[in-house]
């Protein structure tokens, strides 16, 4: 009974070096995390197998909409558009708010990102209207007149 608990530990052990063996190489080679070239700012499921990302690939932000069949470019999107929106979304305000050392509150969210949501996701990045308003608006800038 005592050499069949002394083998269980050995073998676990054994088990425990091969992972951490593994994990180092995996680390190594870069395998396992993203080179930094790729960095998904925002996602947001728009039904059961369509989402739409917001991604900064080398210095340009994209918007692409993706299903399980493609991908589609949607639009490409300004720096200071994206940081606007997002600092502009209720959860970066209250984070603001809550950081604010002197107790104040910050300027009240734009008519445009609280525009038709209601509920308790109204105008964050997980808000379905928000994204959905945000494509739309992108569209119409996209149309070629």
């Amino acid at each position: 009974m005592t050499w069949m608990i002394i083998r269980l530990v050995f073998s676990l052990a054994f088990i425990a070096a091969v992972l951490a063996f593994a994990s180092r190489l995996a680390k190594k080679r870069g395998l396992g995390a993203g080179n930094g070239l790729i960095e998904v700012v925002a996602r947001q499921r728009m039904g059961r197998a369509s989402s739409v990302s917001v991604l900064r690939v080398a210095g340009r932000v994209l918007v692409v909409g993706s299903t399980d069949e493609q991908v589609t470019l949607l639009a490409e999107v300004e720096e200071e558009e994206v940081q606007t929106a997002l600092a502009a979304s209720p959860r970066a305000v209250a984070l603001a708010a809550a950081a604010a050392p002197d107790g104040s509150t910050p300027a009240p969210r734009t008519a445009s990102a609280a525009r038709g949501s209601s509920g308790p996701l109204a105008g964050s990045v997980l808000d379905r209207r928000a994204w959905t308003s945000f494509v739309t608006e992108l569209r119409e800038r996209t149309v070629r007149r």
